[in-house]
């Protein structure tokens, strides 16, 4: 079964995210530099993060009717405005469509979840490929339509498959990628390739409960709380940064099952608001945080 798409009507607009050291006359050279070319301005957030004296901004604003050609908005603004206060800045348009890959091993729920949100149109993003170090989720991606590459790995031949998984995203001219419970830890010359362009879902137990069964270890604890945290790939394992995280209660009437089952749906919920939050070009890192806007 091919997956059938809703389509949304795109406004055509420009995102402009930038941070740069913190002084005087940013915000005003900015929307100056906006208004005087006849922009219409429908977004705008800043913050400035005192301890390291650093600015962040992002604006958004209607291209019809805005006096630079699309095409020369970055030199103009480069030039113009971003040299002036050594920013480090990023242009963004609506209408491009991001290309998105999911890498899954056997579990399903975060895959199932992004699958749906994808078929009901409720991303302006393209998902062309699944990759997985197993064969299980095969079907799931003939149902929608998605080509499917199973790549196994062992410790024997890492470094080989995983330069056959880098040479599929250059093929899918992939943007960004996801691990929808992507099983196996990716190697730092890997990461090192797409820095803040793989977005990851753990549960929130570590470091207090690592290892294969945290779920069991915390219910036997009695934990009051269990949570999912989504964010960046580094090549410090599970210590990118953070992109979104939520909690939910729990209490002793709980089963490691009840508990599986309620991190999961935090899993898939989280790893959503993840992905939504990074094609909105809601995010900017800066050192190991981020700064997510509203």
């Amino acid at each position: 079964m091919h997956r059938i798409r809703t389509t949304k009507t795109e406004t055509n607009r420009a995102i402009l995210l930038l941070h740069c050291p913190d002084k005087r006359g940013i915000v005003a050279s900015v929307t100056d530099f906006l208004n005087q070319n006849n922009a219409n301005i429908v977004s705008l957030d800043q913050h400035v993060d005192h301890e390291e004296k650093v600015f962040y901004m992002r604006v958004e604003w209607e291209l019809e009717d805005f006096g630079i050609p699309k095409e020369k908005i970055a030199e103009f603004f480069g030039t113009l405005i971003a040299d002036k206060y050594a920013m480090n800045w990023k242009l963004y348009f609506s209408t491009d469509k991001p290309r998105m890959a999911l890498f899954v091993s056997k579990m399903s729920h975060c895959l199932f979840d992004i699958l749906s949100r994808y078929t009901a149109g409720e991303w302006n993003v393209e998902i062309p490929v699944i990759i997985s170090n197993h064969p299980n989720m095969q079907p799931v991606a003939e149902r929608f339509g998605i080509d499917y590459h199973y790549i196994p790995i062992t410790k024997d031949n890492k470094a080989e498959q995983e330069a056959k998984e880098i040479e599929l995203l250059k093929e899918y001219e992939i943007d960004f990628s996801v691990l929808a419970r992507y099983m196996q830890v990716l190697s730092d010359d890997f990461v090192s390739r797409f820095p803040n362009k793989i977005i990851n879902i753990h549960h929130s137990f570590l470091p207090a409960f690592a290892g294969a069964k945290p779920y069991h270890a915390a219910h036997a604890r009695g934990v009051k709380i269990i949570g999912a945290t989504s964010h960046y790939v580094t090549s410090d394992l599970d210590e990118g940064p953070i992109i979104v995280q939520d909690v939910t209660q729990c209490s002793h009437i709980d089963t490691v099952e009840s508990l599986v089952r309620k991190g999961r749906d935090l899993e898939k919920i989280v790893l959503s608001k993840a992905i939504s939050k990074h094609l909105e070009r809601k995010l900017l890192v800066y050192k190991n945080r981020t700064v997510v806007f509203n």
